[in-house]
């Protein structure tokens, strides 16, 4: 099945926080479905999208949105395994309908995202996957790192 991608509007945040919540809840973290719910969320992905910090794309399927990506450029120093690059592409709020997972949606998205990120200069992406997802991201050439987080208090 393919999709009609069209890129993401700032009349798209409603749909996006949907998409976010969705995506929580499917991964099992009702804390952070709630969160993506969130005034606070809500006004960040606003502005975000106002800006064009925040870009992507919306799949639709006979004019239905099924789907979305979400992209960002973030500055980043150069490291040893980079030493050239100083920013990432950051992809977040990847999601797909139910009814649409397994049909290649995301996976066009995907393909979409890349050629996005590479019309804008941007060589390295990082994205972070639930266990469920992870093994669509490796198909597709994706590698685990060892990045970690921490609250700080």
């Amino acid at each position: 099945m393919t999709a009609t991608l069209r890129a993401v509007v700032p009349s798209d945040c409603d749909l996006i926080c949907k998409h976010r919540h969705d995506m929580f809840l499917a991964a099992g973290d009702a804390d952070a479905a709630a969160a993506a719910m969130s005034p606070v969320y809500k006004a960040w992905q606003q502005q975000a999208l106002r800006s064009g910090a925040y870009f992507g794309f919306i799949a639709e399927v006979d004019g239905t949105a099924i789907g979305g990506v979400g992209l960002m450029v973030v500055n980043w120093p150069p490291h040893q395994l980079h030493p050239d690059i100083t920013q990432r592409g950051y992809v977040l709020n990847v999601f797909v309908e139910p009814e649409y997972r397994g049909k290649g949606i995301a996976k066009q998205m995907m393909a979409a995202a890349d050629a996005e990120l590479k019309r804008r200069g941007v060589t390295h992406a990082v994205l972070t996957a639930t266990d469920q997802a992870r093994p669509v991201y490796e198909k597709d050439g994706w590698q685990q790192t060892a990045q970690m987080a921490k609250q700080v208090f």
